[in-house]
């Protein structure tokens, strides 16, 4: 890009690399097309890098720390608010010397720029067809009830998610658990009993129960068809 910008833009060997994948400027035409017969050309591996360390947002962050305008960052840097805001929107990558002048205006250095990545917030798709059923217990000849992980392949999370059969049971075989913090069922069809502080309680499609999961519980399916089944959520104690 050859940006004018009233006498402060930048020369031609500071030129900006276009995301839109329009011809960059400085860039061997023959070289480009040499390389593009391989799996990605040197534009795209740019990209592909650049992109990962996110420098548009951390641009954005000091700006907006600071409270300063597009134009006025503009005035400090040389360069136009309109390419700042393609700087911001990840619409262009900056060169070195572009990205020390910014640096310096924010009093800090490049490497503020390449450091530490942005944490991304967790976001785990679990697909119906990914999930695996176990038994209660895999030592136990009649399982009250199977379970599948609705959380499967999530790191630190805060809470623990399952879809849950219950066979028809009676209450002699079926055994009493307990665990640190709280647990929520909901029942989504059929009906369930629920054996907790010395009580038995029989929950049917739309009914819920949270509960101190350290107090002794048990399940026991109710009905044949359809069988129980029901959404269980637990969640680690409380520090």
């Amino acid at each position: 890009m050859n940006n004018s910008n009233n006498g402060q833009g930048l020369s031609v060997g500071e030129s900006e690399i276009h995301f839109s994948g329009a011809e960059s400027q400085g860039t061997d035409v023959s070289e480009t097309k040499a390389i593009s017969n391989d799996t990605e050309s040197s534009e795209q591996t740019i990209r592909r890098v650049l992109s990962s360390y996110e420098i548009g947002y951390k641009l954005r962050q000091l700006r907006l720390r600071k409270k300063i305008a597009l134009v006025d960052l503009g005035k400090h840097t040389g360069l136009s608010a309109s390419m700042l805001s393609q700087l911001e929107n990840g619409k262009l990558i900056p060169t070195l010397p572009t990205l020390a002048r910014i640096a310096m205006v924010f009093e800090v250095g490049l490497e503020h720029f390449f450091a530490e990545r942005r944490p991304r917030r967790t976001f785990v798709i679990v697909r119906a067809e990914e999930r695996l059923k176990f038994p209660e217990r895999p030592d136990s000849p009649v399982p009250g009830y199977f379970f599948e992980v609705l959380t499967y392949g999530t790191m630190d999370k805060s809470l623990s998610a399952y879809v849950a059969e219950f066979p028809k049971r009676t209450n002699r075989e079926v055994r009493e658990h307990a665990h640190e913090g709280s647990e929520f069922l909901h029942v989504i069809e059929g009906a369930v009993q629920i054996h907790c502080q010395a009580e038995d309680h029989v929950l049917r499609a739309g009914d819920s129960v949270y509960f101190d999961a350290s107090e002794a519980h048990s399940y026991c399916g109710q009905s044949e068809s359809p069988v129980a089944r029901a959404i269980i959520i637990t969640t680690p104690p409380r520090l």
